[in-house]
C-alpha cells in the first residue's frame, strides 16, 4: 500500500525563482532621502558636490607642493571641503548600495559566466538538478542505482551560492545525505559524460579537463560570443579556464597541444602580473654552476637553458676562479632610466625647458614632485637631449630592490604632470622616446649606464689556466684581443666586446624571474684579458654598465623562480638595505658571465669548442619518430 500510496503521488513542480515580496512596508531610511528633492535633483547635487569638492581639494593641495607647505596644514574653507567630501561619498555609496559597489571589485564566481540575469538558464539548470519523481518519507530507501553512464570525478554543478558536490563512485553517491521528504534517487538524470581531450602528461592515463557545462563554454569560444580573454573573470577559476582556452584553441587550429603541460601550475600567480590568455606553461632545465667564490662568499648560481655545453662550461670557469682564489665584483652605480618625448611649436621653448631641468636650482623642486610616487624611487638626475624643436628628457632614479620600470614611469609621470602649469604648450608626445633606452642596443646606456653597473675581475693562476683551462695565458690574451675587442670593432659592435655574455645573463635572468628581453642591454660587456705577475698569471675582468635586474615584482613572486632567487639568498626586498638583494644579484650575474668568459675563450684558445659541442649538445634521438 505504501508503493502504491507514492505512485499515486503528482511529481514536484519546479519553480523558477523569483523576487521577495516583503510582508511589511520598509520604513527604513534611504540616502535619496537626504534632501526633500525629487531624486534626479538630489543626485545630481552631490555628484556636483563630490566632484567640485574633489577638484578644490586637489588644486589646493597642488598649490601646497608648489610653495612647500605642508600637506596637513589645513585652513578652514579646506575643512569644509573635506566634509563635505566625506558627506557626498557616502551619501554615494548609501545610494547605489555596498553590493553594487562589491560587484565592481569581487570577481564573479565560476558558476555564473553566462550571466545573472539568464533565467531561463537557471529554470533548466533547476529542471535538471532538482527534478524529483515523487517525495519520499523518512523511511525511503535513499540508495543511488548503478550508474554506468557516470564518469568518475564527474562534479555536479552548483546552484546559486551553494558549495558543489563532487561525486566520485558509487558508494561515494550513497553517502550523499537526503531531505525526509525528498527522494534521492538519480533515475530522472540524463546522462552527463565528461568530455575528454587528447592531453597526455607523460606515460599519464588521459586527462579529463572538461565536463558538459564546460563544452558548452569551449562552443562559445570557438564561435566567439564569448571572448577568450575574459574566461578567467567570467569563471573565477583560471586552471580552469586555461584548460577551456586549451581545448578551444585546439579545436579552431587543428593542432594538438599534447605536448604541452597543463597541470602541474599556479595559474592564480599569474593572473594580471605575468601572462594573459594562458593554455599551458614551457618546462625549461634549470641547471647549477658553481659554487662561484666572489666577494668571499660562495654561490650556486641557477642556469634555465635549453642549450648544451653552456652550464658546464660556466661551472669549469667557476672551478678555475674558486682554485685562484675566488673573483671580486663591484657596483659602481645603480639607477633605472625612463625618457619621454615632448614637444613644443618652436624649438626655442624646448630649449627653455632643457636649460629648467637642468637648473640645479630645480632639483631640489622637481625631486620632490618625481618621489612622491614610491617610497624606493629616488630622483637621481635629468638629463636633456634637444632635436629641433622635440625634447628627450632622461630621469634617472633609485629602485630598490625592483627592476624599477614602472616606479619611474609613474614618478615621471608626476613630473610631466607639473611642469605642465609653467609650460602649457608642451605637448606630450610618449612617456618613453627610447632615449632610456629599453630592450634595444644603444650608445647611452653603453656609456651613461642603466639599471646596475658592475665591474668584475679575478686573478687565474698559471698552473690552473693549464690544468683546467687546458690552455696557456699567452694564447687567451692574444685571442680576446683579436676575437673580443678587434673582431667586435670589424663588426662595429655596440656593447659586445665580448664572447658569450648574453648566454649566461638570458639563462641567469628566466632561471630567476627577470624579463629575458632585457638581455639586451643587460649582455653589454667588455672583456679584458692580460698577463700579470711577470706572464705566469692571467687577469680577466668584464665590464656591464647596464644590468637590469630585480628581486621583486614581476616574475620573482612565481614559485620556481622563487626558489632559484632563495637558493642566490637574494629572495624578496632586502630587510637590512634597500636595494641590498637587487644589487648582489647584479654582482652575481657579473661573476657568472666572468666565469662563462674565462671557459669559453679557454675552449677557442685550446680548440675544443666544436669537439665539446659534439659531445654534449648533440641529441642522440630519433627525431623522425616524434609527432610534430
Amino acid at each position: 500500500m505504501e508503493a502504491s500510496r507514492l505512485s499515486a503521488v503528482k511529481p514536484v513542480i519546479v519553480l523558477k525563482p523569483s523576487r521577495r515580496v516583503p510582508l511589511v512596508e520598509d520604513t527604513t531610511g534611504k540616502a535619496s532621502d537626504a534632501l526633500p528633492l525629487p531624486l534626479y535633483l538630489t543626485n545630481a547635487v552631490f555628484f556636483t558636490l563630490f566632484f567640485s569638492v574633489v577638484y578644490f581639494l586637489l588644486s589646493r593641495w597642488r598649490e601646497k607642493i608648489r610653495a612647500s607647505i605642508p600637506l596637513h596644514a589645513v585652513t578652514f574653507p579646506e575643512i569644509v571641503a573635506i566634509f563635505a567630501l566625506v558627506a557626498s561619498l557616502i551619501y554615494l555609496l548609501g545610494f547605489f548600495g555596498i553590493d553594487f559597489v562589491q560587484s565592481l571589485i569581487i570577481r564573479p564566481s565560476g558558476d555564473v559566466w553566462s550571466g545573472e540575469d539568464d533565467e531561463e538558464g537557471n529554470e533548466v539548470l533547476l529542471r535538471e538538478e532538482d527534478a524529483r519523481t515523487v517525495p519520499c518519507g523518512k523511511a525511503l530507501d535513499c540508495s543511488v542505482p548503478s550508474l554506468p553512464h557516470m564518469a568518475r570525478n564527474l562534479t555536479a554543478q552548483r546552484l546559486f551560492d551553494e558549495k558543489p558536490v563532487r561525486v566520485t563512485t558509487e558508494e561515494d553517491a550513497r553517502k550523499v545525505s537526503c531531505g525526509q521528504a525528498v527522494d534521492c534517487s538519480l533515475r530522472s538524470l540524463p546522462p552527463r559524460p565528461p568530455i575528454v581531450t587528447s592531453q597526455k602528461l607523460f606515460h599519464e592515463k588521459t586527462v579529463i579537463v572538461t565536463t558538459e557545462e564546460d563544452e558548452e563554454i569551449i562552443k562559445s569560444v570557438v564561435a566567439g560570443t564569448l571572448p577568450s580573454y575574459s574566461l578567467e573573470s567570467k569563471l573565477g577559476d583560471c586552471k580552469r579556464a586555461a584548460a577551456i582556452r586549451r581545448e578551444a584553441l585546439q579545436r579552431l587550429t587543428g593542432r594538438s597541444l599534447s605536448g604541452l603541460p597543463l597541470d602541474g601550475f599556479d595559474y592564480e600567480s599569474i593572473l594580471g602580473q605575468c601572462c594573459e590568455m594562458p593554455v599551458g606553461y614551457v618546462q625549461i632545465p634549470v641547471g647549477i654552476a658553481g659554487p662561484l667564490l666572489l666577494n668571499g662568499r660562495e654561490y650556486s648560481v641557477p642556469m634555465a637553458t635549453t642549450e648544451g655545453c653552456l652550464v658546464a662550461s660556466t661551472n669549469r670557469g667557476c672551478k678555475a676562479i674558486h682554485l685562484s682564489g675566488g673573483a671580486t665584483s663591484i657596483l659602481l652605480k645603480d639607477g633605472m632610466t625612463r625618457a619621454p618625448v615632448v614637444r613644443f611649436s618652436t624649438a626655442k621653448r624646448a630649449a627653455e625647458l632643457k636649460f629648467y631641468l637642468e637648473d640645479p636650482e630645480n632639483f631640489d623642486t622637481l625631486a620632490v614632485v618625481f618621489n612622491r610616487s614610491s617610497r624606493f624611487g629616488r630622483l637621481q638626475s635629468i638629463k636633456c637631449a634637444i632635436a629641433g624643436k622635440n625634447l628627450y628628457l632622461r630621469f634617472t632614479c633609485s629602485t630598490g630592490d625592483a627592476m624599477g620600470m614602472n616606479m619611474v614611469s609613474k614618478g615621471v609621470q608626476n613630473v610631466l604632470d607639473f611642469l605642465q602649469t609653467d609650460f602649457p604648450d608642451m605637448d606630450v608626445i610618449g612617456i618613453s622616446g627610447n632615449f632610456c633606452s629599453d630592450k634595444k642596443p644603444a650608445a647611452v646606456n653603453w656609456i651613461e649606464g642603466r639599471g646596475k653597473s658592475v665591474v668584475c675581475e679575478a686573478i687565474i693562476e698559471g698552473d690552473v689556466v693549464k690544468k683546467v683551462l687546458k690552455t696557456s695565458v699567452e694564447s687567451l690574451v692574444e685571442l680576446n684581443m683579436l676575437k673580443n675587442l678587434t673582431g667586435s670593432a670589424m663588426a662595429g659592435a655596440l656593447g659586445g666586446f665580448n664572447a658569450h655574455a648574453s648566454n649566461i645573463v638570458t639563462a641567469i635572468y628566466i632561471a630567476t624571474g627577470q624579463d629575458p628581453a632585457q638581455n639586451v642591454e643587460s649582455s653589454h660587456c667588455m672583456t679584458m684579458m692580460e698577463a700579470v705577475n711577470d706572464g705566469k698569471d692571467l687577469h680577466i675582468s668584464v665590464t656591464m654598465p647596464s644590468i637590469e635586474a630585480g628581486t621583486v615584482g614581476g616574475g620573482t613572486q612565481l614559485a620556481s623562480q622563487s626558489a632559484c632567487l632563495n637558493l642566490l639568498g637574494v629572495k624578496g626586498a632586502s630587510k637590512d638595505v634597500a636595494g641590498a638583494n637587487s644589487r648582489m644579484l647584479a654582482t652575481i650575474v657579473a661573476g657568472a658571465v666572468l666565469a662563462g668568459e674565462l671557459s669559453l675563450m679557454s675552449a677557442l684558445a685550446a680548440g675544443q669548442l666544436v669537439k665539446s659541442h659534439m659531445k654534449y649538445n648533440r641529441s642522440s634521438k630519433d627525431m623522425s619518430n616524434l609527432s610534430s
